[in-house]
């Protein structure tokens, strides 16, 4: 392998890390794994709600690991998968292997760091195609006026 792919590589490496960083200090832990189940689970659950145009222009917005992530197992035939709020939910906890209660909480913290981390925009048109009742579990709840 020659030295630019190598530092390709690394970079693609690099900014995947960065992401798993962010996600670990949003859930306030240092478990790596734990971060990367909950990112897994968050760009799976958003991907497969999603058609399969909006679900595509949302990964072109991805770190090149992530992106992989994102595909992996999708079936785009079955796009977009209805699903409501609690099946949303439980599915996410499924998958990230945490508890169905852990789920608010975990989900807006992924959120707000997709949101520092994509380009302005790319998140909302994303998440605009998703429920009202969806889309609320995703997103961070406004700190109190004061």
């Amino acid at each position: 392998m020659s030295a630019t792919h190598t530092a390709e590589f690394e970079h693609a490496i690099h900014t995947a890390n960065i992401w798993l960083k962010a996600v670990s200090e949003a859930l306030g832990t240092d478990d790596r794994h734990l971060a990367h189940r909950v990112l897994r689970a968050w760009l799976h659950t958003l991907r497969d709600r999603l058609t399969v145009d909006v679900a595509a222009h949302f990964a072109a917005q991805l770190p090149e690991l992530l992106r992989g992530v994102y595909y992996d197992g999708w079936v785009p035939s079955g796009a977009p998968v209805k699903y409501d709020r609690d099946a949303y939910a439980d599915r996410f906890a499924q998958e990230a292997r945490i508890g169905a209660g852990d789920v608010p909480r975990i989900a807006p913290a992924v959120t707000a760091v997709a949101r520092g981390h994509l380009s302005p925009g790319q998140l909302e048109r994303a998440l605009a195609q998703l429920p009202h009742d969806v889309r609320t579990l995703l997103e961070p709840t406004p700190a109190p006026a004061g």
